[in-house]
C-alpha cells in the first residue's frame, strides 16, 4: 500500500491556474453545461459537448493552428460559469519555443460564448491558419452519461458566416455565428490570418440553441441589460457569511459561487427558482436534492426553499401511473428534458422517490419559520396535506405506521431513498434489503413533516389539526425506537425490509436521524459514541457505511463512501443534541475532516470521495464519476455553519435562536445582511459567545 504524503494546496482564488492532467473541466449555468479536456476541446466519441436542457447540441469543438492541435500551458476557473485557456502554437521545427499564445475565453448560459485570442509575440509577422471544427449528434444526456450515444443524423449548412445544424424533426438545433469573416464549411469554420508582430487578432463565437424550431437567445452574465443584470446581482443580495479561518472562508466562497451557477428558473416567466441536484449530469430538478439543498441554504436565500416548493407542488402527482411510479399527492423525483426523456427512467416525470414528499411538507414549516410570506404558505398547504395523505395511504403500504417503498416495475428505481444505487441497503452481513422497504431516516423525516404541519395549523388557527399532527409524530416516534433500535449494538437498523426485518448495518443514515430530532436522548448518547469509532469516521467525513460491515467498499457509491452533504446533516444533528457528551466534540471532529478534505479539491466540495482511512491516504481519492459542482455539497458548509451557530429563526414568533459552539480555530464568525421580519442583522460570534445587531421590536434572543 502507498501512503501519500499531506497535500498543502494554496487557497484557490478566482483566475488561479488549476494543474493540468486532473480531468475534465466542467462550466455550468443553469441548464446549460459544457464538459471539454484542459485545452479547451470539445472531442468526438466520449461524454464531452456542449449540453442545453439535456441535450448535448456540441459533440464536436476543436480548434487547430495551422493543422495541429495547440499546446496547453494552463485553464484557469474565472468562475462557475466561465473559464480561460491558455494554449501555445506548437513550435516550428528546430525551435524550443513558441511565438504565438492562443487564449480561448469561454462562457455559457443559455448557449455559449467563446472568444479566441491570438497573440504574436515574435518580431515579426505571422501567417496563421485557424480551424474550429464543429459538430452536433443532439444525443440525449442519459445517453451520453451512459456511454452509448449512438448520435443522431442532422443537417449541416454553411451559411456565410454562420453555421447551422439540426434534427430532421427539428426538435433540436443549433445555430453558430463568428466574427473575423470566417470560411464555413459543413465542418465547422476557418480563418487566414496575417497577424503583424507584437499585435494580436480576435473573434468572437457565438452558440445559439435551437429549440423546436425556436432560436434561445443567450444570456451572459457580463452581457446582460441594467435590469437583467440587476436579477442576476444573487450573490451580492444574499446573506454574506465570512471567517477568519481561511479555510472554511474559502469553502464558502465557492460553494455561494456553485449555488448561484446551479440555479434554475422555475419557467421562462417564473420568478421562482430552485436549484439543479449537479453538474454535469444532473442540471435538473430533483426533488430530494432540491429539497435538501435549499433547507441548507435558508441562512443565505430563504426563496430559493418558497421556489423550490412552488416548482414541486406544481409537478406533484395526481394520479396512479406504474409507468413514472406518479401516485396522488407524491412529489416529484426527477424532472427531464432531453429528446429521449419519454423512454428514460419512467419517462420525462418520474417520481421513484420515497424521501421528497415527508421532506416537502417538512420544508414548508421551516420556510414559514424563517420568514416565507403567509400568503406564499397557504398557497402550499393544500400540496403539503396532499402529501400527508400520502404518506397514510401510498407511503404506508402495510399499514404498520411506517413509509415504506417498492418500485411500480422494473424500470424504476429499486432504491428509492437518498442511497438509491442498487445495493444500497443492506445489513450487516452485506446482503440486500428485501421490498417493501422502510428506511430509518425516512421514518425521521415523516416524524418532521407531522410536526412541521402542527406548528403551521397553530400559527393558523387550527388546534385540532394541530393537536392531531403532534399525536401521529409522536406515536411514529415511539413505533420508530421500538422497530428499529438494535440494543445490542447501540444504533438503528439501516431499514426494514419486506418481512419487517432488521437490516442490521451501521450506516450514516442514523446522523439523518439526528438531525430529525426523532432520536430520544438515550438512543442519542449511545448513537454518538458510536459514530465516534473509526469504523464510521474516514479522518475526512463520515463514511457512508461501517468499515466492518459485508458490504463496505470505500470505492463505491453508497457504501463506504463519504459524501460532504452526509456529514453535514450528521454534523447538524450532532448539534441538535449538543448536550450529549461528546456530541460536540464529535461535530467538530468531523467538520474539520470534511475541510481539509475540501482544501484538496480546490476549495469545492465534491458529490462524494472514497472512503479510505486519512491517516493511509492523502489526500483523499476521489471518485470517478462525482458531480462537481453539486447542489447538496455546495449546501453542506452552510448547514455546518448554521448548526454551529444554534441558529434558528421564528420570524412569526420573532424569536431567534442563538447557541454558538464554534470551533475556536474559526475565531470570529459574521454573518451579515440576514433578513428578519423586515429588517438586515447582523451576528458576530466566537467560541460560546455572540452578538446580534439590527434586532427589530419586539423580539426575543433565546440563547
Amino acid at each position: 500500500m502507498t501512503v501519500f504524503g499531506p497535500a498543502q494546496p494554496a487557497p484557490l482564488n478566482a483566475g488561479d491556474p488549476q494543474p493540468l492532467g486532473q480531468g475534465q473541466v466542467t462550466i455550468v449555468e443553469g441548464t446549460t453545461f459544457s464538459i471539454c479536456a484542459p485545452n479547451g476541446d470539445m472531442d468526438p466519441g466520449g461524454a464531452q459537448g456542449l449540453f442545453f436542457r439535456d441535450t448535448r447540441i456540441i459533440s464536436r469543438w476543436q480548434l487547430r493552428i495551422d493543422g495541429q492541435q495547440p499546446q496547453p500551458l494552463s485553464v484557469a476557473d474565472t468562475d462557475t460559469f466561465a473559464s480561460r485557456f491558455m494554449l501555445r502554437r506548437a513550435p516550428t521545427a528546430g525551435h524550443a519555443d513558441s511565438t504565438l499564445l492562443v487564449v480561448r475565453q469561454r462562457i455559457v448560459g443559455e448557449g455559449m460564448r467563446e472568444v479566441v485570442t491570438l497573440t504574436n509575440v515574435g518580431r515579426e509577422a505571422t501567417l496563421v491558419h485557424l480551424e474550429l471544427h464543429v459538430d452536433a449528434d443532439f444525443a440525449d444526456l442519459f445517453a451520453v452519461k451512459e456511454g452509448h450515444a449512438a448520435g443522431t443524423a442532422t443537417h449541416a449548412q454553411a451559411s456565410g458566416v454562420n453555421l447551422v445544424f439540426s434534427r430532421p424533426d427539428n426538435s433540436r438545433g443549433l445555430l453558430v455565428h463568428a466574427t473575423g469573416e470566417p470560411v464555413s464549411s459543413h465542418n465547422g469554420l476557418s480563418w487566414q490570418i496575417v497577424i503583424p508582430a507584437r499585435d494580436e487578432w480576435r473573434t468572437e463565437i457565438i452558440v445559439h440553441p435551437v429549440v423546436d424550431s425556436r432560436r434561445i437567445e443567450p444570456r451572459f452574465r457580463e452581457h446582460l441589460s441594467p435590469e437583467e443584470a440587476e436579477e442576476h446581482s444573487w450573490r451580492r443580495q444574499v446573506t454574506s457569511i465570512r471567517t477568519q479561518h481561511e479555510q472554511l472562508g474559502l469553502v464558502l466562497r465557492r460553494s455561494v459561487r456553485d449555488l448561484d451557477a446551479l440555479r434554475i428558473a422555475a419557467g421562462e416567466d417564473s420568478a421562482h427558482t430552485f436549484v439543479a441536484a449537479g453538474a454535469p449530469w444532473f442540471m435538473t430538478l430533483f426533488g430530494r436534492d432540491s429539497l435538501l439543498t435549499s433547507w441548507m441554504a435558508l441562512p443565505l436565500d430563504p426563496s430559493l426553499a418558497v421556489g423550490t416548493l412552488y416548482t414541486l407542488a406544481a409537478l406533484q402527482g395526481r394520479q396512479v401511473d406504474p409507468c413514472t411510479e406518479e401516485e396522488p399527492g407524491r412529489i416529484l423525483h426527477e424532472l427531464r428534458l432531453g429528446p429521449q426523456s419519454t423512454s428514460a427512467l419512467g419517462g420525462s416525470h418520474y417520481y421513484g422517490t420515497i424521501d421528497a414528499s415527508p421532506l416537502f411538507v417538512a420544508l414548508l414549516g421551516e420556510a414559514w419559520k424563517w420568514g416565507a410570506a403567509e400568503s406564499d404558505v397557504r398557497a402550499l398547504l393544500p400540496a403539503a396535506d396532499a402529501v400527508l395523505a400520502w404518506i397514510d395511504g401510498f407511503g404506508d403500504r402495510d399499514g404498520d405506521g411506517f413509509v415504506e417503498y417498492q418500485r411500480a416495475t422494473d424500470r424504476g428505481l429499486f432504491n428509492q431513498g437518498w442511497k438509491d444505487s442498487w445495493d444500497g441497503v443492506n445489513d450487516a452481513a452485506g446482503q440486500l434489503a428485501e421490498p417493501p422497504i422502510a428506511l430509518a431516516e425516512v421514518q425521521a423525516y415523516a416524524y418532521a413533516a407531522w410536526l412541521a404541519r402542527a406548528d403551521l395549523a397553530d400559527a393558523f388557527g387550527e388546534p385540532a389539526l394541530a393537536e392531531s399532527c403532534r399525536a401521529r409524530a409522536d406515536k411514529l416516534r415511539s413505533l420508530f425506537a421500538e422497530a428499529f433500535w438494535l440494543p445490542d449494538e447501540g444504533y438503528f437498523a439501516i431499514a426494514l425490509d419486506g418481512r419487517k426485518r432488521r437490516m442490521d448495518a451501521m450506516s450514516s443514515n442514523v446522523g439523518h436521524c439526528l438531525w430529525a430530532g426523532i432520536v430520544t436522548d438515550e438512543h442519542a448518547a449511545q448513537l454518538v459514541a458510536r459514530l465516534s469509532e473509526p469504523d464510521m469516521d474516514s479522518g475526512y467525513g463520515l463514511r457512508t457505511l461501517s468499515d466492518r460491515m459485508g458490504a463496505y467498499n470505500p470505492m463505491s457509491y453508497h457504501n463506504g463512501s463519504v459524501w460532504p452533504h452526509d456529514t453535514a446533516l450528521c454534523v447538524a444533528g450532532l448539534m441538535r443534541y449538543a448536550h450529549i457528551p461528546g456530541a460536540v466534540e464529535l461535530a467538530h471532529r468531523l467538520t474539520d475532516g470534511l475541510l481539509r478534505a475540501a482544501m484538496s479539491f480546490g476549495g469545492r466540495l465534491p458529490e462524494l470521495f472514497c472512503g479510505f482511512p486519512a491517516d493511509q491516504f492523502r489526500p483523499p481519492v476521489p471518485y470517478p464519476t462525482s458531480c462537481s459542482p453539486q447542489a447538496w455539497a455546495s449546501g453542506a458548509p452552510l448547514l455546518i455553519v448554521r448548526a454551529f451557530l444554534g441558529l434558528d429563526l421564528d420570524v412569526p414568533k420573532r424569536s431567534l435562536v442563538l447557541r454558538p459552539r464554534l470551533p475556536q480555530e474559526w475565531g470570529t464568525v459574521t454573518v451579515d445582511r440576514l433578513p428578519f421580519a423586515g429588517s438586515l442583522l447582523k451576528i458576530t460570534a466566537s467560541g460560546t459567545e455572540a452578538e446580534v445587531r439590527g434586532l427589530p421590536e419586539p423580539s426575543t434572543v433565546i440563547n
